[in-house]
């Protein structure tokens, strides 16, 4: 179902002003990029704003998996405190494994292939607004994927919705 697992990662974006950093929160069930959040630099405040944008738009219930590599910026205490104080369960592969965080990576080739590999970005801002276009533009409500059946993320989501609104 969705908002019972979420996977989150990092990826960086070439601009002529230097590389901007996007992190994102994909769930699992939807396949839809739930929170994302762009900084200058890698660091905790990145995760924290990706974690708290998905929080918000979806209101998860306690017991969430959050799943991520072992990254530092996922380590941190301040992270581990959000986390926990939301009800979440952390999830985290073992070092050097990058296979379970695959759903993310997957994001991040289509992504990268479809659009930023297909632009040059002169400025950060002009990228950040083209990521965000593409997130919330086609990514989530018109790219069809083979595990959703060819079906849409938002799609998806709102097929899980539907029974509740109608009762």
């Amino acid at each position: 179902k969705p908002d019972t697992a979420w996977v989150g990662d990092i990826t960086y974006i070439p601009t002529g002003e230097g590389w901007l950093y996007c992190a994102v929160v994909k769930d699992l069930c939807t396949k839809q990029i739930v929170g994302y959040a762009f900084s200058d630099r890698i660091d905790t405040n990145l995760t924290l704003a990706a974690l708290g944008m998905a929080v918000r738009r979806r209101k998860p219930l306690p017991g969430l998996i959050f799943h991520s590599d072992r990254g530092s910026v996922y380590t941190s205490a301040g992270y581990r405190a959000l986390v926990a104080g939301l009800g979440m369960r952390s999830s985290m592969g073992r070092t050097g494994v990058c296979w379970d965080n695959a759903m993310a990576e997957s994001f991040f080739s289509a992504l990268k292939n479809e659009r930023v590999y297909r632009t040059v970005y002169a400025t950060k801002e002009r990228a950040r607004r083209d990521v965000i276009a593409y997130l919330e533009g086609f990514y989530n409500s018109r790219r069809r994927h083979s595990a959703l059946g060819y079906r849409r993320p938002n799609e998806v989501h709102y097929s899980y919705q539907q029974p509740a609104l109608a009762a």
